[in-house]
């Protein structure tokens, strides 16, 4: 079954900054490298990309052109974010790209894409709990998942872009310095972001695609009334 997904995608509108755009370049090559294929499956299939909304299948009576239409409204009302000073760090033994800045406007930006959306969102099913692992999950966690559709949302959301799947103590040495070094012209780089997209898995298993993309609203741009 068809599912969407809101992310915010360096370098992806056509009023991208050249840093954003390099960026989104730099991660395509990441994931372009034959050497790690093996540990970037997930990361390729997700796309290069900071959650705002995490996959979910459209309620019942939900067209596609809702959802777009739902993002196209909040981009609107939302000014434009940055992440600030990225460095690569390790979240769950995965690696990704983390502001190490202060993130309170990408923060907020996401509470309002998870709030914005959600009446198009399905209610979860048995599967849907399965996946998340709610065995692992603190109980915080597990009162966000059946609110929101996800455990890592509002309080314990954290942006972050993955550059891999969960890497083997054997592995990760060798994969750690061709990150620092893939990405050293982006250590301590302020990104700014300039865009909501909405992208689409067709079927389960399939990559994610951009279907697509909204403008967030300039300092300058009122927001409609």
């Amino acid at each position: 079954m068809t599912r969407y997904a809101v992310y915010l995608i360096p370098g992806i509108d056509s009023g991208a900054t050249e840093p954003a755009a390099a960026l989104r370049s730099a991660a395509d090559s990441w994931f372009a490298r034959a050497e790690f294929q093996d540990v970037t499956v997930d990361a390729r299939r997700y796309g290069f990309h900071a959650t705002m909304k995490a996959p979910f299948r459209a309620a019942a009576g939900v067209s596609e052109r809702m959802i777009t239409d739902a993002v196209a409204e909040l981009a609107a009302a939302h000014r434009q974010v940055t992440l600030r000073a990225l460095q690569p760090v390790t979240i769950g033994g995965f690696r990704a790209l983390v502001p190490t800045g202060p993130t309170e406007d990408v923060n907020a930006l996401a509470a309002g894409v998870v709030r914005g959306v959600d009446h198009l969102r399905a209610p979860l099913d048995d599967a849907d709990r399965a996946r998340r692992r709610p065995d692992r999950l603190s109980l915080r966690q597990r009162e966000l998942l059946e609110a929101w559709g996800y455990p890592y949302v509002l309080d314990e959301f954290r942006v972050h872009m993955t550059l891999t799947d969960r890497l083997s103590a054997a592995r990760a040495p060798e994969v750690d310095r061709a990150i620092h070094r893939h990405f050293a012209e982006f250590a301590g780089c302020d990104i700014p972001i300039t865009s909501l997209s909405v992208c689409v898995e067709p079927e389960p298993g399939s990559a994610f695609r951009p279907l697509a993309t909204h403008q967030l609203r300039t300092a300058a741009t009122t927001p409609a009334q």
